[in-house]
C-alpha cells in the first residue's frame, strides 16, 4: 500500500474524506428528483410525505446519515434551491 501511495502522490493515511449534512427546504421542492438521481453517494430518497404543493421532497435515506461527502452537487442541480449541505467536522 505504501508503494501505491507514493506512486499516486497522495498519502492515503493523511487524506480526510469530507462529511456533510443535508438540509432540505420542503416548501421549495417541486419533486424533480435531480438531487436524488445525481447524488454520487445515493444519500437521498423520495419522502413519503408531501409538501403543500403536493410534491414528494427528498430526505436522507435510512442508514445513509453519515454517507454525504459534502460534494454540494445536490445544491448545484436543484432548480428551486430547495437543498444544500454543510460540512460536518
Amino acid at each position: 500500500m505504501a508503494a501505491r501511495s507514493r506512486l499516486s502522490g497522495v498519502d492515503l493515511d493523511e487524506v480526510r474524506v469530507p462529511r456533510g449534512q443535508v438540509f432540505v427546504i420542503p416548501e421549495r421542492c417541486k419533486g424533480c428528483r435531480f438531487c436524488i438521481e445525481f447524488c454520487p453517494e445515493d444519500v437521498l430518497q423520495e419522502s413519503e410525505g408531501m409538501n403543500a404543493k403536493g410534491y414528494h421532497f427528498p430526505v436522507v435515506a435510512e442508514g445513509k446519515e453519515d454517507a454525504c461527502v459534502n460534494c454540494r452537487f445536490c445544491r448545484l442541480v436543484c432548480p428551486e434551491f430547495a437543498i444544500y449541505t454543510e460540512e460536518v467536522r
